[in-house]
């Protein structure tokens, strides 16, 4: 592909970093650059307490331990989603764990639809998973107000929203948790990584306690107790120093990062504006302010789509399409439970699709993408 849908990068001393952590001795976890992450974060987000972990897939499993989901328990949350969110969930318990309850997204910002919550709130539910989509943030006030008149715990799954604002709250600090990825296709990368953001003080100790594998062996280490054990269950959530080694620049170059990012985004928007009569372009609500994690667009059904990646790929070009709806898939339908029809979920998995956008896209790979893009649709 000359033009590859994504493409890792460095912007400061990443590497010259890795090389310190291994001279310091130190590349297991929680070392010095792991603290270094943590601290940024909390003062960037201005949040109560930010852990790393390994992915995004271990800060969401941590988050259904923290909430003591069991099976039987039911967790709402959208189907348009990355199945770990879905994952996190099940894994609880025995005989199938705790329930992901899908409903309906939202036609507009494919976030999840916040006016069809209550109906699937049962005497089972205990929490609501919400996922800021393409790091557009998902209706929070309405969802807030629903989680405390139901007394439920509300998981922010902000993937792919690090750096995002609702109303000028970051995103992931706004439920009682939230969880970010930095996998080598998000806005800041460390190849794999995570982190989990607490926003509730009941779940900040035990929370490094299950990350710590089920050991109070933090505690040991800032010398609260002689020795460490295990009290509680846990496993082995925290990264390698030297993924926080190359995490730590990026973070602090975030928001020139998303600034670059915006710029390309927005030149796919002026650029498809004119297609509007045959393709939906990304709708962002007056009260988010996003980090331009992603450009898509969704055409009329299902061939288009494929037509148009075909040609996308002819031309060297590599657009790809997101996710398959999770309750069609067949760990979702054994697993899971679907209370409604999914009609705006089931249109957007068969006809959204993603652009190449990265940081270190240059102007020739967007002029070859530009034209490829205008000779298809004149092509029509």
């Amino acid at each position: 592909m000359s033009v590859p849908f994504n493409k890792p990068f460095t912007i400061s001393n990443e590497l010259e970093n890795i090389k310190t952590a291994i001279e310091n001795g130190i590349i297991r976890g929680d070392g010095g650059f792991s603290k270094k992450c943590s601290e940024f974060l909390e003062h960037k987000l201005n949040c109560k307490k930010v852990l790393l972990t390994h992915s995004c897939t271990a800060a969401l499993e941590m988050a259904a331990i923290l909430l003591n989901l069991k099976s039987g328990d039911e967790v709402i949350m959208p189907s348009y989603t990355f199945v770990s969110t879905a994952n996190a969930v099940v894994l609880r318990g025995v005989e199938g764990g705790a329930k992901p309850v899908f409903i309906d997204i939202r036609q507009d910002t494919k976030n999840i639809d916040e006016n069809l919550i209550e109906r699937a709130i049962t005497d089972k539910t205990k929490a609501i998973f919400v996922v800021h989509y393409a790091g557009v943030a998902c209706e929070m006030d309405k969802i807030m107000e629903i989680a405390r008149k139901h007394n439920l715990a509300v998981v922010e799954d902000a993937a792919q929203a690090v750096g995002s604002f609702y109303k000028g709250k970051p995103l992931g600090t706004i439920g009682d948790i939230g969880c970010f990825s930095f996998h080598e296709t998000k806005n800041i990368i460390s190849g794999e990584g995570g982190a989990i953001v607490i926003n509730n003080d009941k779940y900040i100790e035990r929370a490094e306690i299950i990350r710590e594998k089920g050991t109070n062996r933090s505690k040991f280490f800032r010398g609260q107790v002689d020795k460490y054990t295990w009290v509680d269950i846990g496993s082995s959530y925290l990264p390698s120093d030297m993924i926080a080694a190359f995490l730590l620049p990026q973070l602090e170059n975030m928001d020139t990062i998303n600034k670059r990012r915006l710029e390309i985004w927005k030149r796919y928007d002026k650029l498809f504006a004119q297609y509007d009569n045959i393709i939906e372009r990304p709708f962002i609500p007056d009260n988010c302010c996003h980090n331009a994690h992603m450009y898509y667009i969704l055409f009329k059904d299902l061939q288009k789509r494929t037509d148009f990646i075909n040609y996308m790929k002819n031309r060297g070009i590599s657009c790809v399409f997101h996710y398959i709806p999770l309750h069609s898939a067949p760990a979702g339908i054994k697993y899971c439970k679907t209370p409604f029809e999914m009609p705006v979920t089931d249109k957007v998995g068969d006809t959204l699709v993603r652009l190449p956008l990265f940081y270190n896209m240059s102007d020739d790979d967007f002029a070859s993408i530009e034209d490829a893009i205008n000779d298809y649709f004149r092509s029509l």
